[in-house]
């Protein structure tokens, strides 16, 4: 199984509802065992200033992980995100 996480941080605070909106776009997005958008609630003491936003992700395989970035509701995600994000981390990596 693979684990997809994505952090974003907005470029303007105003904007958090927008992005999020963006991200649960991903929600519908049938290729994926597992899916969760959340919202930081940025009371780490060590990590001032971290992400706004969570994409965690289950898949099976590449297969299902390659799939689901090609899906439409993936660009339109990118689409709607991408212009009010500041940061965007991403790491992928193999359970278990």
């Amino acid at each position: 199984m693979i684990r997809h996480i994505v952090f974003f941080t907005a470029k303007n605070p105003q904007d958090r509802e927008t992005i999020y909106e963006g991200l649960s776009l991903l929600l519908d997005i049938p290729d994926r065992r597992h899916l969760e958008i959340g919202r930081n609630f940025g009371t780490d003491r060590l990590s001032p200033g971290g992400p706004d936003f969570i994409v965690y992700g289950e898949f099976e395989d590449e297969a299902q992980l390659s799939a689901y970035k090609a899906h439409p509701l993936y660009e339109k995600s990118i689409e709607v995100v991408r212009p009010l994000r500041d940061k965007r981390i991403a790491a992928d990596f193999l359970a278990g």
